[in-house]
């Protein structure tokens, strides 16, 4: 495929990115793309650089190295190219609380080039009930919601959104969340930053997970869960220490701390996980069977995008035993 091919199928590019403030480089040659109509996920924990990536992509920094498009055009400076065909939700918003929230939707229909009608966004983010409330009057979500509204009213193609459900109780980041999937099925290119991870296991087609200026995995979710294997966990039996019990055949001993107690953990990974986990489990009853042991709790299930990111985020998630 030739470069110009390429930028026919590419909406965001980024390829050995480098941002340094001084002598501290915040992200430290990331690379990604993202196709039009797919979500990508970029997740880490406060200072892995995901928010500087995102802002180098929305033009408002110039790359120390490495190169970012859009559309094959680099977005520093937000180029008047560019601007009709890109959106975004920003952490903090930046609406008029005096106004109402129809008067809001009617001040960036102005500023857009082809806005949807106030009619249908706001019944497509479900403010229609809400029209003719001030912004200052509307809960944490509703905001949250609001800010979603004046970013796709612009009929973007690229959408960026970061921490876009915050303050959304669990009912309404749902309708977000379909929102969002609606955008995506109509072909816009979302790129996501959000901490929480069901979000990104629910939307994302692929996603990345940074540490320290660094992409640490990348794929689909169901590939990056994948290389982490099969979980069996129990709350630590009483007078039992962890040097006391077994180790599984093809598995990775660990012990965790979950609401003060300790729970003995084995990944298991490799090839054919499924009988890796099966003969783990039956030496594990059989060792507990012989020292007349209950396990309390006992959990065998397939691992999630929370242990994955818990171990590349912190490393404390899983300590050693014996550590």
């Amino acid at each position: 495929m030739d470069m110009t091919t390429a930028q026919q199928h590419t909406a965001i590019s980024v390829q050995d990115l480098r941002q340094a403030y001084g002598t501290f480089e915040a992200v430290r040659g990331v690379s990604f793309d993202v196709a039009p109509g797919e979500l990508f996920a970029l997740l880490g924990t406060n200072g892995a650089g995901k928010t500087t990536t995102i802002e180098t992509l929305e033009g408002f920094r110039k790359p120390t190295a490495g190169t970012v498009r859009v559309f094959g055009t680099d977005p520093f400076g937000q180029p008047a190219a560019l601007r009709p065909r890109v959106n975004a939700v920003l952490q903090h918003s930046g609406v008029f609380e005096e106004l109402t929230v129809a008067e809001t939707i009617d001040l960036a229909r102005d500023l857009a080039a082809r806005p949807m009608g106030r009619v249908e966004v706001l019944k497509t983010v479900s403010l229609t009930d809400k029209a003719t409330v001030a912004v200052r009057q509307l809960s944490g979500g509703q905001k949250r919601r609001l800010d979603l509204a004046l970013a796709i009213l612009t009929r973007p193609e690229v959408l960026f959104l970061d921490e876009p459900t915050t303050g959304m109780d669990p009912e309404m980041r749902r309708e977000t969340w379909r929102i969002i999937g609606d955008q995506v099925a109509q072909g816009v290119a979302v790129l996501l930053t959000t901490h929480y991870l069901e979000e990104a296991e629910r939307l994302a087609d692929r996603l990345a997970i940074m540490r320290n200026g660094l992409v640490e995995v990348e794929g689909t979710v169901a590939g990056v869960v994948a290389g982490k294997g099969d979980r069996i966990g129990f709350r630590m039996p009483d007078r039992i220490r962890s040097e006391d019990l077994p180790r599984l055949p093809g598995a990775r001993f660990s012990v965790e701390v979950r609401s003060g107690d300790q729970w003995a953990a084995y990944d298991v990974s490799g090839d054919d996980i499924a009988g890796r986990a099966h003969r783990a489990v039956a030496t594990l009853m059989g060792w507990a069977d012989s020292n007349g042991i209950t396990l309390e709790r006992l959990q065998v299930r397939t691992a999630s995008l929370e242990d994955v990111f818990l171990d590349i985020a912190d490393g404390d998630a899983a300590v050693p035993a014996g550590a």
